[in-house]
């Protein structure tokens, strides 16, 4: 009798122990889709550097503000959130084309990528500058590593894609984009 009290108990409080399955927020995707590593598109964060063919004065570094624009001299704000470098340099086209400039020979390149966030059974989790090509095994190790609590075999991303929130779990081997948002789970044993 004593025996079977004591397995009850047991099995009661492994049973606490168990998780429930997350609630999904209004707005997001259960789980990261395959070909998110499609054309980069911009957004808040971002730093774009223009060059418009012999026209120093429209060639600099630009910044996507929180509302995803760009300041351009002569055109004004530009809304750039979601589009691809390519996209931007046809938009400065057609706005240095509207009475400014005859031919307007436009190129627009990342200059700096906004950063990705990690956090969790990290040692130093935080806001760090994306780097191309970062996996998410990198991405711990700039965070300097797993915790001694860190569940190594389960991390969450969260990452936004055209309005749109995608969270779940990837592979070490993935690859990290800018603005992702990294959350390393802590093992219940």
């Amino acid at each position: 009798m004593q025996r079977r009290a004591f397995l009850g108990l047991a099995l009661l409080g492994l049973g606490a122990c168990t998780t429930l399955p997350r609630q999904r927020v209004p707005g997001t995707t259960p789980s990261v889709p395959d070909g998110l590593d499609g054309p980069y598109r911009l957004d808040s964060g971002d730093k774009v550097r223009i060059t418009v063919f012999e026209q120093t004065a429209l060639s600099g570094t630009f910044s996507v503000d929180q509302a995803g624009y760009i300041a351009y001299p002569l055109v004004g704000n530009v809304a750039v959130r979601g589009m691809t470098t390519q996209e931007v340099a046809g938009a400065l086209t057609r706005g240095l084309k509207n009475g400014y400039l005859n031919k307007p020979d436009v190129t627009v390149e990342i200059d700096t990528y906004r950063p990705f966030f990690i956090m969790g059974e990290v040692r130093n989790p935080g806001q760090y500058t994306y780097v191309n090509t970062m996996t998410i095994e990198t991405a711990v190790a700039i965070a300097g590593g797993f915790t001694a609590r860190a569940d190594e075999s389960r991390v969450e991303v969260s990452r936004r894609l055209n309005g749109k929130t995608y969270t779940g779990t990837l592979p070490p081997s993935a690859l990290v984009r800018p603005g992702d948002v990294l959350k390393v789970a802590q093992r219940l044993f």
